[in-house]
């Protein structure tokens, strides 16, 4: 029987949840006016936002984890006894991390590395990381590792308001705007992530209390006679969505509601003001 490790992107804010210390974190770098920070590492959510609120205009770049760190993470856990590796990456759409996370993967002799694209980000990626590290100490092979994973991907759900879409506009992770942004940059749209992997337009709604609104009622539709777990994404906006937490809950049927901070990483192509709201499915 393999001894499996785990490793997760930084995309997923594992960083700011409890979680077993053994599951590795390859982060992305945040480039703001040139010079560069590890994410969480370096800059937290909290410090990202506070800058960027105070200068909108704020030079920020992102870069993925390099195929160079990847590849001596990789070597680095199978010389702490890891016999194979599973490596969860945000949606191939949305950065190139997959991509990097293949090729070192390739690189690696006599080990076999399972990248898995998410084919999402945030809370769901961390939910997966999390998952496989406990099937893995109880003992599951790879592929009954990944068929988990798997069902993981294929069944949630994120939603996402924003209060401008310029910085998805700007960095290219709007799918399917073209012919209309000129509209969209005036309007607060709900957004989600799809299937593919891709943060798509759902709606075109005026107000931000509508977008959320309309959030809430499609997470409502879809959750109806499952079991799952429920979670909102902030920014810089914690104390408001604490109360839209605290309101959420008074719905009758709804199981806890957690509170995920969204990473710099992430948040650079997102804006402040971002909110999300997702389910995942539980088996």
């Amino acid at each position: 029987m393999s001894k499996i490790g785990v490793a997760v992107c930084g995309n997923s804010g594992l960083d700011y949840l409890v979680h077993d210390k053994e599951i590795r974190i390859f982060r992305s770098l945040l480039l703001i006016e040139n010079k560069e920070f590890e994410d969480f590492v370096e800059i937290t959510s909290d410090d990202f936002y506070e800058r960027i609120t105070k200068n909108p205009d704020l030079d920020i770049h992102t870069a993925q984890t390099s195929t160079g760190y990847l590849l001596e993470m990789y070597k680095e856990m199978v010389a702490s006894g890891y016999e194979e590796l599973i490596i969860i990456t945000i949606s191939k759409h949305l950065s190139g991390t997959y991509q990097n996370a293949i090729l070192a993967a390739k690189m690696l002799e006599d080990v076999p590395v399972h990248v898995f694209d998410s084919l999402s980000l945030s809370y769901v990626e961390a939910k997966m990381a999390m998952t496989a590290k406990i099937l893995a100490d109880k003992g599951l092979t790879a592929p009954e590792i990944l068929e988990r994973l798997e069902f993981i991907r294929d069944h949630n759900h994120i939603f996402v308001t924003v209060e401008t879409l310029k910085y998805l506009v700007k960095n290219g992770r709007l799918s399917g705007a073209s012919g209309f942004l000129g509209g969209l940059l005036k309007l607060k749209p709900l957004l989600h992530v799809s299937q593919e992997g891709k943060v798509v337009t759902l709606e075109k709604i005026r107000t931000t209390e509508k977008a959320r609104d309309g959030m809430l009622q499609h997470i409502l539709n879809e959750i109806k006679g499952k079991k799952v777990e429920v979670f909102i994404i902030y920014t810089n906006n914690m104390g408001e969505m604490l109360d839209f937490q605290e309101k959420l809950q008074e719905i009758e049927g709804l199981p806890e509601v957690k509170l995920i901070p969204l990473t710099p990483v992430v948040g650079c192509h997102a804006g402040p003001g971002t909110m999300g709201m997702g389910f995942i499915e539980l088996e």
